[in-house]
């Protein structure tokens, strides 16, 4: 990790295209690790644009398998 790797929440949403809101979401989520600095919350700019889009809703119910009963 580099210094001038970590950036603001709402630098982090300008990169995302989405809200501060948004970013704090993913941080209380545990999707996006935060960094306290001087009492100054900080993300990973490559953690925020590696960061991969999810659809939105619930995630789909997996199939159960037939144990070979009929």
């Amino acid at each position: 990790m580099y210094p001038n790797d970590l950036v603001r929440q709402a630098d982090a949403a300008r990169l995302r295209g989405v809200s501060p809101a948004a970013i704090a979401d993913l941080i209380s989520r545990g999707r996006l690790r935060v960094y306290n600095i001087a009492g100054v919350q900080l993300v990973s700019r490559r953690e925020v644009l590696n960061l991969e889009r999810q659809t939105p809703g619930p995630k789909p119910r997996t199939k159960k398998k037939a144990n070979g009963v009929r």
